[in-house]
């Protein structure tokens, strides 16, 4: 009978929050007690551990400022040789850069997020069709032809 091998995974969050810092959201997984790897970065935290609990774990987090922590799939996990800056000779690892543009719009998104969920679905009616008369649509293509 062959083993079924948990599947694990690694996830970034990504923390563009005023309320809560990668410190507070890593303690908050060490409280959690779940078989996880968790690193610091300047960003926020690299989890590695089983698919199952990385998800509990990034869904516990992500509860604590929902619309400032952001979460991406990471297809290594931390320390690996084949990304790690210190097997490879120091410098930037690949994808930091891309990394470091996207961190950039997340205030932005977040903001987004919060006024999306301030303001209530107010579903506008939509506007009656009317139809235009020909001489207003002459008026038009004449007024652009003009230019």
């Amino acid at each position: 009978m062959t083993e079924t091998k948990n599947e694990e995974i690694t996830k970034y969050i990504v923390i563009s929050s005023d309320k809560v810092l990668p410190a507070d959201a890593a303690m908050r997984i060490y409280e959690s007690e779940f078989p996880v790897t968790v690193k610091e970065t300047c960003f926020g935290l690299i989890v590695t551990g089983p698919k199952e609990d990385v998800t509990a774990v990034v869904e516990n987090i992500r509860q604590l400022d929902k619309n400032h922590i952001f979460v991406k799939d990471r297809g290594f996990p931390a320390g690996d040789e084949r990304r790690c800056r210190a097997s490879r000779g120091g410098g930037p690892r690949p994808g930091f850069h891309f990394l470091r543009e996207e961190v950039e719009m997340l205030p932005a998104i977040g903001a987004a997020l919060d006024e999306l969920e301030a303001s209530e679905s107010v579903k506008k009616k939509p506007k009656e069709k009317c139809r235009l008369k020909v001489s207003d649509l002459e008026k038009i293509i004449e007024a652009e032809l003009s230019r």
